[in-house]
């Protein structure tokens, strides 16, 4: 809800829609993301001052400029570390960094991955098109081995990151995976991100039909490949259901014939387990998305929140030292005057 005078109004998608005009190249699907956060937005029940987006570098980059709330165009790679800044400081806002695959996996490494181990109250949407865009065509991070691209002429040697399985090594107490053009599945991954007390980290298949043009299709055109990840229930997929998950006596995953391994062999997915290794095991079913590949969520843990741990420390130590004296603090100790 928003204040407005002395009555309270719903707010809808077009007010989370600034004046700014939206630049993307026709057919990106950015356009996707932003719709959909635009038309979810209304369900955080929070007036508009209340919400921070935070980017760095590259396509993704331009959110905050066309989400009607405040926002801030960064620094490359550094949005993690500065959205925990205003998380910690201001624990009333809902804050949400919006970042690439370029941008957070690779200048920007280091800071996701301890904001995820902090478990900062953040959300990190990480749009992944396994391409640089914005400086046109580079490989990135999560582009495939043998991938041909500027930079990469004779194809790419680096063995690409896989998002999620990275997330959870870091120990994110929130993680999932949705796609650019399902706006039904994507409103409802944010939806549980956005009440998920801590760092949620969403990685978001997003096409760039320019520099890396039909990246997703496996899982983007053909709706028998996505391994839809649903809470409790036997993971199975295909048109039909006839496919689905089992596990092996080493821990890892395995696609099968439900006909062959029968409906009670089928692994039930549990995104509260405390442990993160069964979900990891399910990431690695698709490291690139060209055949069944899980998207939903991964993992879903309650652990305790850094911007709490870090005031009931303060609070602590202004209980046993008083409210303190800056100057007389910055000047004790191991101090000299030079003449």
């Amino acid at each position: 809800m928003n204040s407005r005078g002395n009555g309270l109004i719903q707010l809808k998608a077009k007010d989370f829609k600034s004046d700014q005009e939206v630049r993307w190249c026709p057919g990106c699907g950015d356009y996707a993301i932003l719709a959909a956060l635009q038309g979810f937005m209304p369900e955080l029940n929070l007036p508009r001052e209340r919400i921070v987006f935070v980017s760095g570098i590259g396509c993704a980059a331009r959110f905050p400029y066309y989400m009607e709330t405040y926002g801030m165009h960064s620094i490359h790679g550094r949005a993690p570390a500065i959205a925990t800044g205003i998380s910690v400081s201001r624990p009333d806002l809902s804050v949400w960094v919006v970042t690439g695959d370029g941008d957070a996996l690779s200048i920007g490494g280091n800071h996701l991955i301890h904001a995820l181990r902090r478990n900062v109250n953040v959300k990190i949407l990480l749009f992944n098109n396994q391409i640089y865009g914005l400086t046109k065509g580079q490989y990135s991070p999560t582009s495939e081995r043998g991938k041909v691209t500027k930079s990469t002429p004779m194809g790419s040697i680096d063995y690409p990151f896989n998002p999620v399985s990275l997330a959870l090594g870091a120990e994110a107490t929130f993680v999932a995976r949705s796609i650019d053009t399902d706006k039904k599945h994507l409103t409802e991954v944010l939806r549980k991100a956005a009440t998920h007390r801590g760092t949620a980290f969403v990685e978001i298949y997003q096409n760039c039909n320019i520099y890396n043009d039909g990246a997703f299709d496996a899982v983007r055109e053909h709706r028998e490949n996505r391994i839809v990840l649903e809470h409790g229930q036997p993971i199975r997929f295909g048109e039909e259901g006839e496919r689905g998950v089992v596990q092996r006596a080493d821990g890892t995953c395995e696609l099968v014939d439900v006909a062959a391994v029968g409906e009670s062999a089928l692994l039930r997915h549990d995104e509260h387990a405390v442990e993160p290794a069964l979900a990891f095991a399910l990431s690695r079913l698709a490291h690139t998305p060209h055949g069944p590949t899980p998207i939903g969520v991964f993992r879903d843990v309650d652990r305790p929140v850094y911007n709490a741990l870090m005031d009931e420390q303060l609070a602590a130590a202004a209980a046993l030292r008083g409210a303190g004296d800056l100057g007389e603090l910055l000047h004790r100790g191991d101090t000299w005057t030079i003449a």
